[in-house]
């Protein structure tokens, strides 16, 4: 998977410390996924809210590198910095939103991979795409969000040209493509757990709607 496996996703070491400069620099790869979707109204601004999140977390790690070496360093001193402001305020809260915007992709991929479908029409998305929606995002957007995603679920690009798209437009079978996002899923999958673990042990979730 071209797209998707461009930069390794260091394996999460088993005291969950997620090290901030290799995960950014992984992450960073993964916002053009969003172009392969479709429906610019849409997801143009999940994608640069992705990429104005891994920046505000960067600025953040590269003010002290040292102090903010992994992710749970940088809401540690945020948490004391910033007092009663926090969580919603600095990387702290761009990291929340940072996850979201990767759990509806996670999500999206593991239904395409794990074989969902509307058995009328196996080459649409929509099933995956509403799931993931549901799953990862709704709850926090407002009323006027949720229509306009809903929405989008009927512009959607069918299956076989987003395996294309992920493969940078590579003619590649379809089992071989899903091998690619399975691959993918191993490596980010226990990363993104460890991060929604963090922010539910630390107390730092919101559920505020955008």
């Amino acid at each position: 998977m071209a797209l998707l496996l461009e930069h390794e996703f260091k394996p999460l070491p088993a005291d969950k410390q997620i090290e901030t400069l290799p995960f950014l620099e992984a992450v960073a790869h993964l916002p053009p996924f969003f172009d392969c979707l479709g429906t610019p109204i849409v997801y143009s601004p999940v994608k640069a809210d992705l990429t104005g999140n891994i920046k505000k977390i960067r600025a953040v790690y590269e003010s002290n590198p040292t102090k903010f070496k992994t992710l749970q360093n940088i809401l540690e001193a945020e948490k004391e910095m910033h007092g009663s402001a926090w969580p919603k305020t600095g990387a702290t809260l761009a990291l929340m939103w940072l996850k979201r915007g990767l759990k509806f992709m996670l999500v999206l991929l593991q239904s395409i991979s794990d074989g969902e479908r509307d058995e009328e029409h196996p080459n649409l998305i929509r099933v995956n795409a509403m799931k993931a929606y549901e799953i990862a995002l709704k709850k926090y957007h407002g009323w006027m969000l949720q229509k306009l995603f809903t929405g989008s679920v009927y512009a959607l690009p069918y299956k076989s040209d987003l395996l294309k798209a992920l493969e940078k437009g590579k003619e590649v079978k379809e089992e071989e493509s899903i091998e690619k996002i399975r691959q993918f899923l191993s490596r980010v999958t226990p990363i993104l757990d460890a991060i929604y673990e963090m922010y539910t042990k630390m107390n730092a979730e919101l559920s505020y709607k955008a």
